[in-house]
């Protein structure tokens, strides 16, 4: 066990998490490859995600299948570990990571794809949502962990809870400084204007690039912008 709290056999009977095969085995290789604040992190967006459902009157395995919102939710960062690694932004290759594990383990290719999407999107605000239900969840669960902003849809005390059970451990900051370690190194891991960039830019200070810098044919000169 590479992190500082209970064996996932025992979180996953504390917290009611999905206990398939698959579910315990994604937990097991995301505690083995991450870093502990990365999977306080996934483990609290499925937490965090699970109750923000219930509380817009969204019930498991009614409305969404709570086992691909936890495998979307559990595996969401593995583009940032090693294990998961590419030439891609990390959203992809941790959609892409996610993908293999999945289908190594034998879940249906719809349930592949959804998670793919959810992961591969989750960054992208105003896109995951109008996928279906389950990315829309995903989304709203690793959102409140980061942002905070629908915390008080939450059960009270239970934000307390997950993070006295999954300390936050400067998440912000060690999100970021993991994401431009990946960017510094490879900078085809920040395509301009995504998520990944903007992290680029703010700790690694790579020098911003506009819609116009990257206009060719000659017509991209900002000076003639609003001009006949």
């Amino acid at each position: 066990m590479t992190n500082n709290h209970e064996s996932p056999a025992v979180i996953g009977t504390e917290w009611d998490l999905p206990d398939s095969e698959t579910c315990s085995l994604a937990l097991q290789l995301v505690d083995d490859v991450s870093p502990a604040f990365l999977t306080n992190h996934c483990i609290r967006s499925y937490l965090f995600a699970r109750e923000l459902a219930a509380a817009k009157g969204m019930r498991s395995d009614a409305d969404y299948v709570d086992e691909v919102v936890f495998l979307a939710c559990i595996l969401h960062d593995l583009g940032i570990t090693d294990y998961g690694s590419g030439d891609q932004r990390f959203e992809v290759e941790g959609a892409d990571a996610a993908a293999r594990f999945l289908r190594g383990s034998g879940v249906a290719e719809d349930r592949i794809a959804t998670v793919w999407q959810s992961i591969a999107l989750h960054t992208s605000v105003g896109l995951a949502e109008r996928f279906g239900t389950v990315h829309s969840i995903v989304m709203g669960g690793i959102s409140l962990d980061v942002n905070g902003i629908e915390k008080d849809r939450l059960s009270p005390g239970f934000a307390e809870r997950a993070h006295s059970a999954f300390p936050r451990q400067k998440l912000g900051i060690s999100l970021a400084d993991a994401i431009a370690k990946g960017t510094r190194v490879n900078p085809t891991k920040a395509p301009p204007f995504s998520f990944p960039a903007h992290v680029d830019q703010i700790v690694n200070g790579t020098p911003s690039i506009s819609f116009l810098d990257i206009v060719g044919w000659g017509d991209g000169d900002v000076k003639a912008v609003g001009k006949p």
